[in-house]
């Protein structure tokens, strides 16, 4: 029993159709796999995403529960009234010391 014709098997829109099917199913695929990942950070309910940090153009996401917040930075710096809460050092391991003012 043959399914194609001479004709037929000699098309060459029908390679390409087969391909992009092929494709389509490669894409589906690697969408699941991303949606599975996790270490997805979306996929947790309390998340803080920083991207650019320290950069002028920094942005921060942060998701608590189904509400999603965004910061962008502006360039400028903030400013507000407050008061010297304490001082930090950096020791030479790279470790932060926060030392409060009495």
């Amino acid at each position: 029993m043959r399914f194609l014709d001479d004709e037929d098997a000699n098309d060459p829109m029908l390679s390409v159709v087969n391909l992009i099917d092929l494709f389509l199913v490669i894409i589906g695929m690697l969408m699941v796999v991303i949606a599975q990942n996790p270490l997805n950070p979306f996929s947790q309910d309390k998340v803080v995403v920083v991207e650019n940090p320290g950069e002028a153009d920094m942005r921060i996401t942060i998701k608590d529960g189904q509400e999603l917040t965004r910061y962008e930075s502006n360039g400028e710096v903030g400013q507000g009234q407050g008061s010297r809460a304490g001082v930090t050092y950096r020791l030479d391991d790279g470790r932060m010391i926060y030392v409060p003012e009495e």
